[in-house]
């Protein structure tokens, strides 16, 4: 993993993005996963976001992406569930009836930072700044 950059900004912000179908119901097969990785492929450039890695399992999806310090994160989460949501209920109308009045996903969703630096590391760094050795 290496540092990323803009014309104004040296970066390295991973994140880890973990999406639950609502009530855990189990609808996500393999063709199901692509066509949603599919959906966020298309719809994350336009945030500044890159995908890294995707697994999934039957009732939700683990993303790993890069963004950019500009990247509106919420804002791109929401785009994302709502744009999948409808394109899955319309490609796979037969989805719908295992869904919960029709929602894809749960309202909620579980974001978290990575790095390849532990934070301990990084905390001994700024305590140590200004001391001279």
């Amino acid at each position: 993993m290496e540092l990323q950059h803009n014309a104004h900004s040296v970066f390295f912000m991973y994140y880890h993005l973990v999406l639950v179908v609502k009530y855990r119901r189990k609808v996500i097969n393999d063709d199901i996963s692509e066509r949603l990785r599919g959906i966020f492929d298309y719809i994350s450039p336009k945030y500044g976001i890159a995908i890294d890695e995707w697994n999934h399992d039957k009732d939700h999806v683990h993303i790993m992406f890069t963004a950019q310090p500009k990247s509106e994160l919420s804002k791109f989460i929401n785009a994302y569930k709502s744009a999948s949501s409808r394109l899955i209920k319309k490609e796979y109308p037969q989805i719908r009836k295992s869904l919960w009045q029709e929602r894809f996903w749960n309202q909620s969703f579980c974001l978290l930072t990575t790095g390849g630096i532990p934070i301990e590391v990084i905390k001994q760094y700024i305590e140590e700044q200004g001391n001279k050795n």
